[in-house]
């Protein structure tokens, strides 16, 4: 049962990325390869806009552990992205967890890493879209 209401927040509307900050994710998760990129995802009028990387994130070939404890107190933040390093992006059973418990949007960015290697997610697991705006 997820924590959060995700249909009744302005937040769960999220449904733009700006083509940089896309451009960002698929760039450091190319840097992070064969282990995980993991970040926080800032969004302002229904268009994510910024990364927000947390101090002590852990990274492996199959994992990224966020240090929950150094999350900033951002209404702002409004979920999570972090990459695969294979060519899927179809979220694991603890991927899911993490949806359910943190935010409203969540991206999975899979290898090669090029501009539409990634699916978006609501905090139920599903599938939605984001468009990419300048």
């Amino acid at each position: 049962m997820p924590l959060f209401d995700f249909s009744k927040d302005p937040r769960a509307r999220i449904d733009r990325i700006r083509r940089k900050t896309l451009r960002m994710i698929m760039e450091a998760s190319k840097s992070t390869y064969p282990e995980e990129f993991a970040a926080f995802l800032r969004a302002e009028e229904g268009v994510i806009r910024e990364l927000v990387l947390l101090p002590g994130t852990v990274s492996g070939d199959s994992h990224a552990i966020f240090k929950m404890s150094m999350l900033p107190v951002d209404f702002t933040i409004v979920g999570t992205v972090h990459s695969h390093p294979s060519d899927t992006s179809l979220p694991s059973d603890a991927d899911l967890q993490l949806f359910r418990g943190y935010g409203w949007v969540h991206m999975i960015a899979h290898y090669p890493y090029d501009t539409d290697c990634y699916t978006a997610y609501n905090g139920r697991g599903e599938i939605i879209e984001l468009e990419v705006v300048d």
